[in-house]
């Protein structure tokens, strides 16, 4: 069954929460609707402003801590960036999960609110046009761009939860009466790749790309075309489909570019050459404008303020207490009260500086080393998405970082970010080494690969510069890095220093194992952070199978459709299936 939920009820109730979520929609008599059928009624999909009601619904539900704590926990902690926090013990789930004991049981593999989430775009898309025949002012373009919205939606959770599950069940019809047979099997990770696909190239023009400057956090709190473009150069990565990621990771970087020259333009001489682009791309220097030696301009523009000029889209909170919190993050990176969180940064990386030759960094002045995390007595915590600002001096070779507010326990305003500039050119960077031909020959061959390692090491070079606190940048050469195997490398590095707790580090993994055909670079990057139980964990993620989560032990006892993964036995009994014994 998809999520063992009653659609119905759930959809309801998020299209209420729906109207007072953020400002995107305002508060009317929709909150005083309350029979459970006037969801799918007569009564009620009648004008435009139903449509919008429940299209809002859809960016409240990812807002809700199930749906961030699975983007963070099924993205992020079984990479080697993350390990138990403070009072870990206490959550049995996170414990299991570390020591990669997962099994059916595990609540993390619960996915009914992104199924949730589906089902109420699925019922959108089937009720909208209707509704665009009654109401005069429900335009077709109007129309066509709710359905292009709530399409995008819908494909993005399919997306988290093929890269977590590999096959799952898969529908694009409406789920709106409990007599509907809703056991479906589970479809093939590549099938479902394609029906994504196939979905956002054919509504991608019908979205829309830029919204009014009063509609504020609209660009990037809501789907856009670029945020659509985003999505396809990600899901083209994971086909092996690298001259399509391309394409789509420079219609989203030619965008941005163009945003920035605009706005360059609009500041004129007030412009300084803090402002400039940065090797040809459209990056906030984290230099700040003011002064000669302060940094952390990028990190407070980025993930304290939010919704900066690097954003394509994120979910977007609010510092206002009527507001709703990002109960995720506060729980599991920490708040004032609770720091470390409940988890907190690998320890061969935050020690990573004292060594002779740092593994993670290139060296300290790194900035994202103090952006990523702060020390808390003679431990680490994370500091990305826990403080709003973070500054520094660079002064004779000292790297004093000065954080500002922490968000409180009962209220964290940071908003969670899926995509944003440097994630899709670092994609682009991994799509372009990937199109080197080792084996080439001729002249011209040999020069295409120069071309494409040129090219991937200057997204590197853009992304390291910024957030370079010393006085000169030295920059890599390709000297260093010109064959497939060691850019690839480069990158991977590189996607963990700039993306890391932002829920990427997992996938980049995965996908980098699909991409070998094996799990040996997984496994050695995995166990870094665990010298405890490194050879069990190292036997168990052996097989690929393993790299993907379980079904849930609820799933699989009320859809008979749905076989469990392999690498975790029967699912019955929450066992997991030695890969040594495979």
């Amino acid at each position: 069954m998809l999520g063992t939920m009653k659609f119905k009820k759930n959809i309801i109730k998020a299209a209420a929460l729906g109207m007072m979520t953020l400002g995107l929609a305002s508060c009317s008599d929709f909150l005083d609707i309350t029979p459970q059928e006037i969801i799918i009624g007569s009564k009620f999909w009648n004008e435009k402003g139903d449509v919008q009601s429940v299209v809002t619904s859809c960016y409240t539900h990812m807002q809700t801590q199930a749906v961030v704590g699975r983007m963070m926990a099924w993205g992020e902690f079984r990479s080697d960036n993350i390990v138990g926090g403070t009072n870990v013990n206490n959550n049995s789930d996170l414990v299991n999960l570390f020591k990669e004991n997962l099994n059916a049981s595990n609540s993390l593999t619960l996915w009914g609110d992104f199924y949730f989430i589906i089902n109420t775009c699925n019922t959108v898309i089937e009720k909208a046009p209707a509704v665009q025949k009654k109401d005069p002012n429900y335009s077709e373009s109007d129309m066509q761009a709710n359905i292009a919205e709530v399409s995008a939606l819908r494909d993005l959770c399919y997306f988290y939860l093929i890269r977590t599950f590999r096959d799952v069940p898969y529908t694009t019809t409406a789920y709106e009466d409990d007599t509907q047979a809703m056991a479906q099997p589970a479809v093939k990770f590549d099938e479902v790749l394609d029906s994504l696909i196939n979905d956002l190239e054919r509504v991608q023009n019908y979205a829309v790309k830029t919204y009014p400057t009063n509609k504020t956090n609209y660009q990037t709190g809501r789907i856009t075309q670029d945020a659509i473009h985003a999505m396809l150069c990600d899901m083209y990565l994971w086909k092996q489909d690298y001259a399509n990621a391309v394409k789509y990771a420079d219609m989203v970087i030619d965008s941005k570019t163009n945003d920035f020259k605009e706005n360059l333009k609009k500041m004129g001489s007030m412009a300084s050459d803090n402002d400039q682009l940065i090797d040809g791309f459209p990056l906030i220097n984290d230099k700040s404008s003011f002064g000669t030696s302060y940094y952390g301009q990028a990190y407070t523009s980025i993930f304290g303020n939010g919704n900066s000029s690097e954003s394509i889209f994120e979910l977007t909170y609010s510092d206002e207490l009527t507001m709703p919190s990002n109960g995720a993050v506060s729980y599991y990176y920490g708040n004032a009260k609770t720091y470390p969180g409940i988890v907190k940064p690998a320890d061969f990386i935050t020690t990573d500086l004292t060594l002779d030759q740092p593994q993670v960094f290139r060296n300290k002045y790194d900035c994202r080393y103090y952006e990523n995390m702060r020390q808390a007595g003679s431990d680490y915590g994370i500091a990305k998405y826990d403080v709003k600002s973070c500054s520094f001096s660079s002064v004779n070779t000292d790297i004093k970082p000065t954080y500002g507010d922490v968000y409180t326990e009962t209220h964290s305003g940071a908003n969670w970010i899926i995509y944003r500039l440097t994630d899709v050119m670092l994609m682009k960077a991994e799509a372009l080494a990937q199109m080197v031909d080792d084996n080439a020959t001729s002249d011209a061959a040999k020069q295409q690969n120069d071309s494409l390692l040129t090219q991937a090491l200057n997204i590197v070079n853009a992304v390291n510069k910024r957030s370079n606190c010393q006085g000169t940048y030295a920059e890599l050469k390709l000297e260093s890095y010109n064959t497939k195997t060691l850019m690839t490398n480069l990158v991977m590095d590189e996607r963990q220093r700039e993306l890391m707790f932002e829920g990427k580090r997992w996938y980049d993994l995965v996908r980098r194992a699909r991409r070998d055909g094996n799990t040996s670079y997984l496994v050695s990057e995995v166990t870094r952070k665990s010298s405890e139980n490194s050879s069990a964990i190292q036997s168990k993620l052996a097989r690929m199978d393993a790299i993907y989560w379980p079904y849930n032990i609820d799933e699989l006892r009320v859809n008979a459709n749905l076989k469990q993964n392999p690498a975790f036995g029967s699912g019955e009994n929450s066992s997991y299936s030695d890969s040594s014994s495979k």
